[in-house]
Formats: structure tokens, C-alpha cells, sequence
């Protein structure tokens, strides 16, 4: 039996996995810890829970992801996504534990003329300070413990919808149709969007092959923020006032990237079979959370 610390276990990727890792009670036994109780940023905290808990694996879900907040508040930024990563890395190598940690299309952006999918080998160049912090922790994990899963992924959405952020894309979308708010998407940020009910068993899968290493992991296919909520409305069958803005009108205080999709070349040639296209996980989250008849 694997026995896993999964930190973050109530988030929406957390929670997603913890479902389903529970389904193989003879498998894998499941220990959950969340902030504010478990201090990522508090090595010797860290330390002390995790040997007490003896894992043959860590998963770490937990992250600073308010990418705007990020631009004034650094510091919080660095200390989750960096600082942490390296106390668990720390810790899992003394625990000789694979580290799964994760990180974002967001760690791209510099080349605004990219129209390709990015893979795995290809050159970071963050435009933010999240970003920037999320590259950082890449580069720590990938300095301290040999024996880890590093998975970028993007855009992702799931039925617990992220607290921190005030909820994702696809129910914020929503509840601003909901109340009738004119509704401007940026249309010239490409990304590929990621169901986390999709993600969570190609997450086990990975794991399970015990091929260390860095991974872009998403759902297939991509559109851009407008085309998202496009969707998301015609599933739902709702007519907001919807209309597509760029990246300068709609103002946010941090830059994002204009293309980001990310290629999943390195699951290809681990011989594990592609994710599903998004429209087809969008419509089974909409389905699953009661929005279609």
C-alpha cells in the first residue's frame, strides 16, 4: 500500500484526487493536510508532520495563484511557490518520498510571437511575478530531490472551486451572468483549460509509472478566454451580454501570457494515452455541477 500526503486536499485539484484515491482504499492510504493548519512555509513544521506520517509520496497542491496580488505582495508569492517547495523537497529526500508538485503555463509568456504549443523542453520566460515565482520553484524542486513529478498544467476549473481565487473561471462566468453584468473576455489570450476531474487520474497514472520528471499535462485542443465563456454559455443555454476585449483594454494589474497552450509531449512518450478535449470536459463539469438538462 502507497501511503501519500497530499497537501492542499480540499482544494479543487486536492479534492478531486482525494475522491479518487479513496475509491483504491487497498491501494493507497491518504493523509490530507491543508493551510492554514499545515504551514508549507514552516520547515520544521513540515518536517515534524510529514516523518511522522512516513509517506512514499508527497503531493503538493498548495500555491499563492492570485496573480494580480502577486505584483504588490511578492513576498507571500515567493514563500509559497518557492520557500515551501524547498522545505518539502528537503523533507522528501529525507524521506527518500517522490515529490509531485505543480506549476502553470503562466511560467511562458516572453515570446509574444509564439503560436506553437509549448513543450516541455522549450525555454521559460515568465511576465509576471507569479509566473517568475513559479519558475523559481521549479528550479528549487528540480535542485533539491531527483525523485520528483514536475506538472504544468493550465486554466484549471473543478467542482470545488478554488477558494483563493474567489472561484474559477467557469463559475465566475456564470454568476456574472447571473446577475446580469455586462460581460468583456479577454479574446487574445490563448490557453488550454483544464478539468481537474481529468487531471486527478492522469496524475495517478503518472505517478504510478515512477518516471521522474517534468510533465505538461492539460486537456486537448485550446481557445482563448472569450471562446471559454462562448462555450460555456451555448452548453448552458444563456445569453449574457458577452463580448471579447483585449488584453490592454480589460487592465490587469499583472501581465499574462498571449499564448500559452502547452504541448503534453512527455506524456506521449511515457506511452500514456492524451487527455480528452476541453470542450468535452467542460460540458461533463456542467453536467456534474446541474447546469444542463
Amino acid at each position: 500500500m502507497l501511503r501519500i500526503a497530499l497537501i492542499g486536499h480540499k482544494g479543487q485539484l486536492g479534492s478531486d484526487l482525494s475522491t479518487l484515491l479513496a475509491k483504491s482504499p487497498t491501494r493507497y492510504e491518504l493523509h490530507g493536510f491543508d493551510l492554514p493548519d499545515f504551514d508549507v512555509r514552516n520547515h520544521a513544521a513540515v518536517r515534524e508532520r510529514l516523518l511522522a506520517v512516513a509517506p512514499g509520496l508527497v503531493i503538493n497542491t498548495s500555491a499563492f495563484h492570485r496573480v494580480d496580488d502577486c505584483e504588490d505582495d511578492a513576498a507571500s508569492a515567493f514563500g509559497v511557490n518557492v520557500v515551501a517547495v524547498h522545505n518539502l523537497a528537503k523533507v522528501c529526500r529525507e524521506l527518500d518520498a517522490p515529490l509531485m508538485h505543480f506549476s502553470t503555463d503562466y511560467v511562458f509568456g516572453a515570446d509574444r510571437a509564439r503560436a506553437r504549443p509549448y513543450a516541455e523542453d522549450d525555454a521559460p520566460g515568465p511576465v509576471s511575478v507569479y509566473g517568475a515565482s513559479r519558475l523559481a520553484g521549479e528550479q528549487v524542486l528540480r535542485s533539491t530531490w531527483k525523485k520528483h513529478f514536475l506538472v504544468r498544467t493550465c486554466g484549471l476549473y473543478g467542482k470545488n472551486a478554488s477558494q483563493m481565487k474567489g472561484g474559477n473561471f467557469v463559475e465566475i462566468m456564470l454568476k456574472l451572468a447571473a446577475a446580469g453584468r455586462p460581460l468583456r473576455v479577454v479574446d487574445d489570450q490563448r490557453l488550454g483549460p483544464t478539468a481537474t476531474a481529468d487531471l486527478a487520474p492522469k496524475l495517478v497514472e503518472l505517478f504510478e509509472t515512477h518516471a521522474f520528471g517534468l510533465y505538461h499535462v492539460t486537456n486537448g485542443s485550446d481557445c482563448t478566454w472569450y471562446e471559454l465563456a462562448r462555450e460555456i454559455f451555448r452548453l448552458v443555454k444563456l445569453s449574457p451580454d458577452l463580448g471579447p476585449t483585449t488584453t490592454e483594454a480589460y487592465g490587469a494589474k499583472a501581465d499574462r501570457p498571449r499564448y500559452s497552450v502547452l504541448e503534453n509531449r512527455a506524456l506521449a512518450r511515457l506511452g500514456l494515452a492524451p487527455m480528452r478535449p476541453w470542450r468535452e470536459a467542460l460540458r461533463d463539469y456542467l453536467a456534474a455541477t446541474g447546469r444542463l438538462a
